[in-house]
């Protein structure tokens, strides 16, 4: 009885809050905001382009997809009788060959800075309605994301800028989307390469934004240091060679004024990592997304002008980062094991492991989490997240299906 009158409460306040959205008067003043048309208004809510959080979110709609400039994640909220908007993730295109790239790219600069590209999970974390948020990639509050956001951070920094925004990585094992040991961290961290104003989405330059958040202690990504433009390719070569012997990812090479959109280079252990991954739950994992870390292995090989013995090792390096995980993934299925993606998490309050579930449960994301473990005044809670499509994929084939 209490779980129906639950449900029925949920429905209430779901009605409710899509009559607040959808009236009249709303969509008039958010079609102004956003300079649309109150029909593109429309059009975007019926098609779900734009959508409401969950729970207590439902207030901030989030962008599902990229529309007309507005990226795809950013976020828009009512405040003080107008609206108030947190942009998206920028799109960081990608060097596949440094030299002509660069020369291209950034021709209307003399030097360059480039920092770590480290391998987490995106997070956006910012002040909204008086609380501070985690907003994922696609412009969802994480439960999860939102309380180490309020244990790890200095939250005084959102009471004296609470027009700015920190765009970070979150890195480390305690880690339930992409979690990663070779950053020698023991739980999670939060490591900053951007500070945006919101509304505008202007980015605060280089210099100027490490200075702000080296103030208010927070970790940031390394910065190698500004390099003049004609020397850049062999100096970041040299850099993502000492990254990939580490089994870093690579770097982001920016203008130091942030003037100009940046763009990334990863060293070939990152690539071959990707594809591990992606080779080991082959049937979720798209297929550019795969192709696209194959070629860049050919045109780094060819830029290096890589040696025999160089180009044999990458061979064997790409080849096994495809075949093992397949081989596993097949041996796995034919032998009746179930095929899951392992993560963790540590939080302060259970309750916060409880929504975590519940969130995951909405995404459409089958996970089992394991009873907590306390670890000092914290718990430590292991995830398998199930990746059906793959399983049955195999266990088709293996049954007679053709391909």
């Amino acid at each position: 009885m209490k779980e129906g009158n639950k449900k029925r409460k949920e429905q209430i306040i779901k009605n409710t809050l899509k009559a607040s959205y959808r009236a009249p008067q709303f969509v008039a003043n958010l079609s102004e905001y956003l300079g649309f048309s109150e029909e593109k208004i429309e059009h975007l809510f019926e098609k779900k382009y734009l959508a409401p959080n969950w729970g207590k979110h439902e207030a901030l709609l989030r962008f599902d997809k990229e529309i007309s400039g507005i990226e795809r994640g950013t976020v828009v909220y009512e405040k003080d009788g107008g609206f108030e908007k947190i942009l998206g993730f920028p799109k960081i295109r990608r060097a596949m060959v440094l030299e002509p790239t660069l020369k291209k790219q950034f021709r209307k600069i003399r030097s360059l800075a480039v920092e770590e590209k480290m391998n987490g999970y995106n997070v956006r974390v910012a002040k909204i309605k008086g609380e501070v948020i985690a907003l994922t990639r696609s412009g969802y509050i994480c439960p999860y994301t939102s309380e180490r956001a309020k244990v790890k951070l200095n939250l005084e920094f959102f009471d004296k800028h609470p027009n700015l925004v920190l765009y970070g990585e979150m890195v480390g094992p305690d880690n339930p989307y992409v979690p990663k040991t070779s950053y020698e961290i023991e739980s999670i961290k939060f490591f900053i390469f951007d500070v945006r104003e919101k509304n505008t989405g202007k980015p605060l330059p280089i210099a100027l934004r490490r200075k702000l958040l080296k103030s208010y202690g927070f970790f940031q990504v390394k910065l190698y240091g500004e390099f003049p433009l004609e020397k850049a390719p062999a100096e970041i070569k040299k850099i993502i060679q000492q990254l990939g012997k580490i089994e870093h990812e690579g770097v982001v090479i920016k203008d130091p004024e942030m003037l100009l959109p940046p763009i990334k280079y990863t060293s070939s252990q990152s690539n071959c990592s990707d594809l591990q991954h992606a080779f080991l739950f082959y049937n979720e994992t798209g297929r550019d997304y795969m192709l696209s870390r194959i070629v860049r292995e050919g045109f780094q090989t060819v830029e290096w002008n890589e040696s025999e013995k160089d180009f044999e090792k990458r061979c064997m390096q790409l080849g096994k980062s495809i075949l093992s995980p397949l081989r596993k993934s097949i041996q796995d299925v034919k032998e009746k094991r179930r095929l899951f993606e392992e993560g963790r998490i540590r939080v302060r309050e259970l309750e916060t492991a409880r929504c975590f579930e519940e969130y995951l449960k909405r995404l459409g994301v089958e996970a089992s989490f394991e009873e907590p473990k306390p670890v000092g005044e914290e718990f430590l809670i292991e995830i398998k997240k199930i990746n059906k499509s793959t399983h049955d994929k195999t266990a088709a084939i293996w049954e007679g299906q053709l391909w």
